[in-house]
C-alpha cells in the first residue's frame, strides 16, 4: 500500500515525536518518601537534583510524605495496597519494625550486591553502620541523616545575664544555675528541649552508660523489657519537673517544636538534634554555640556517647531490576565523600562514611566553624552493651506513651517516679505484643 507525499511527511513527523517522547520517558524513575522540612527540606531536593543531574537513566523524585510517624504509616499502608514507593525514609525508632516487616523490604546488602555496585560497611562510622546492621552482619538500611543529641546555647542572653558565653554549661547542675541566671535577667525561657524522650531519657540513658531496656536496650532480643525507671531516671526527670515549676525548663512540644522557640530568641538553652543546626544557623539572629550533652558529673562512667537520631533509607520490594540498578546508583552518590562532607557541613547531620568526616576535617570546616564537630566526637568512641543504641519493637508507639506521661509530670499531674512506673508498664505492654507477632 502506498501513502500519498503529505501522508508520508506526516507519518515521518509522527514517528519523530514518537521518539522524543520515548526518549524522555527513558530514565527509569525512583520515587523516595521522606520527611524533611524546610531548609533540610531544600537539601533533599538539592541531592535529586544533582543526581539527576549526573547521569539520564534514573531520575530520583523525592516526595514528601509528612512526619517521620506518618511516613512510616502510609509507606506500610502502600505495601499493603501494591504501590509502596521504592525508597522510603524510617527515623530510627523505625528500624526494628521494618526489619520484621517480613517480605516488605530489601536488604540495602542485597539491593547493592545484586546492581554490581561497591558496598563495603567499614567505610561507613561504626556507630552509625552498627545501629543498621541485622544480627548476621548484614547492613539492612541505608545510613542517610544520622544525627545526635547535641547542647545549643544563645550567647547573647548569656552576655546580658552575666555568663561566659565561651563556657556553657557541662552539666545538668550547671544547666540550673545558668537557666536561673537567664530567668533573673529578665528571660521568659531559660531551657527547653526537643524530642523529649530521644534526649532526656534515650541518649541519656547511653550517655550515663544505664540501661533504657534490658537485652542489651533490645538488640539482643525480641523479649527486652524497658528500664528506664531507674533511681536516677527519676532523679533527672524530677529536676526538670522541679525547674518547670521554678520557670528554669519550658516545655515546648513533643517533637522538634522546641527549636522555633530558640531560633527565634525566645529560649536561651535547647537540647535537641544536631541536625537542628541547619535552621538555627539560617534563622537565629544572635550568637549562638553548640555544645555537648549535659552530664551528672556524680554518675560513675558519664559522658559515655550518645545514640544515633535521624533515619535511615529502606528500599521496599517488589520493584523492577531496573529499579534496583537506580536505587543502588543513587545510594553509591549518596556515600560520595564530597556530597557527604557538604551535606554533614549544611545540615548538622553526621557524616555516615569516614572519609567524609576526614575531608571536612581537612577543609577547616571545625576549626571555622566551632562546635560543629561535637556530634561526630560523642558518637566517634567505642560504644558498650548500654550504650550502642536502642532497637525495639512499637516503639514510636512506645515514645508516644514517655510523651505522655512526662507531659504529666510537666504539668504537675504526676511524680516522675509515678509516670516513668506507668511508661515502663505500657510500653512493655507493647513489646509483649511486638514479641507474640514475630515469634
Amino acid at each position: 500500500m502506498q501513502f500519498p507525499q503529505p501522508c508520508l511527511k506526516s507519518l515521518a513527523v509522527a514517528t519523530l515525536f514518537s521518539c522524543m517522547a520515548a526518549s524522555a520517558q527513558a530514565a527509569t524513575e525512583i520515587t523516595w518518601w521522606h520527611s524533611m522540612t524546610g531548609a533540610l527540606g531544600d537539601r533533599v531536593a538539592g541531592l535529586a537534583d544533582q543526581f539527576n543531574k549526573s547521569q539520564t537513566a534514573y531520575k530520583v523524585t523525592p516526595v514528601f510524605k509528612g512526619s517521620y510517624d506518618e511516613s512510616l504509616a502510609a509507606a506500610i499502608a502502600a505495601y499493603r495496597a501494591g504501590n509502596a514507593p521504592d525508597i522510603v525514609q524510617v527515623f530510627e525508632v523505625g528500624t526494628a519494625t521494618m526489619m520484621y516487616s517480613k517480605g516488605a523490604i530489601k536488604p540495602v546488602s542485597e539491593v547493592m550486591k545484586a546492581a554490581g555496585e561497591k558496598f563495603d560497611p567499614s567505610a561507613y562510622v561504626p556507630a552509625v553502620a552498627g545501629y543498621y546492621t541485622s544480627p548476621k552482619g548484614d547492613m539492612v538500611s541505608f545510613p542517610f541523616n544520622s544525627s545526635t543529641t547535641v547542647f545549643f546555647y544563645n550567647k547573647d542572653m548569656f552576655t546580658k545575664a552575666g555568663l561566659d558565653a565561651n563556657k556553657p554549661p557541662a552539666t545538668w547542675q550547671e544547666v540550673a544555675v545558668a537557666a536561673a541566671k537567664l530567668k533573673a535577667s529578665g528571660e521568659k525561657c531559660g531551657f527547653t528541649t526537643g524530642w523529649q524522650s530521644w534526649v532526656q531519657l534515650e541518649s541519656f540513658s547511653a550517655w550515663h552508660n544505664v540501661e533504657f531496656a534490658s537485652k542489651n536496650n533490645g538488640f539482643g532480643g525480641l523479649d527486652a523489657r524497658l528500664r528506664f525507671n531507674s533511681p536516677l531516671h527519676v532523679r533527672h526527670i524530677e529536676n526538670l519537673g522541679n525547674w518547670a515549676k521554678q520557670g528554669y525548663f519550658t516545655y515546648a512540644g513533643r517533637k522538634n517544636e522546641p527549636e522555633a522557640k530558640f531560633y527565634a530568641g525566645e529560649c536561651g538553652m535547647l537540647t535537641s538534634s544536631s541536625a537542628a543546626y541547619a535552621n538555627i544557623a539560617k534563622n537565629a539572629k544572635f550568637k549562638f554555640g553548640v555544645s555537648q550533652l549535659p552530664y551528672y558529673s556524680d554518675v560513675k562512667g558519664a559522658p559515655q556517647n550518645t545514640i544515633i537520631g535521624g533515619a535511615s533509607l529502606w528500599v521496599m520490594s517488589g520493584k523492577k531490576p531496573d529499579e534496583y540498578k537506580g536505587v543502588a546508583k543513587f545510594f553509591k552518590f549518596l556515600s560520595q565523600p564530597e556530597v557527604q562532607a557538604k551535606w554533614h557541613q549544611e545540615t548538622g547531620y553526621l557524616p555516615i562514611t569516614k572519609a567524609a568526616y576526614e575531608l571536612t576535617k581537612k577543609s577547616g570546616f571545625y576549626e571555622k566553624n566551632p562546635g560543629t564537630d561535637v556530634a561526630v566526637q560523642q558518637m566517634i568512641v567505642k560504644t558498650t552493651d548500654k550504650s550502642r543504641g536502642i532497637r525495639l519493637g512499637n516503639f514510636a508507639q512506645i515514645r508516644t506513651i514517655i510523651d505522655e506521661e512526662l507531659e504529666m509530670v510537666w504539668n504537675g499531674k504526676k511524680t516522675a517516679k509515678e509516670a516513668l512506673d506507668a511508661a515502663v508498664k505500657r510500653g512493655d505492654e507493647l513489646l509483649v505484643r511486638f514479641q507474640r507477632a514475630n515469634k
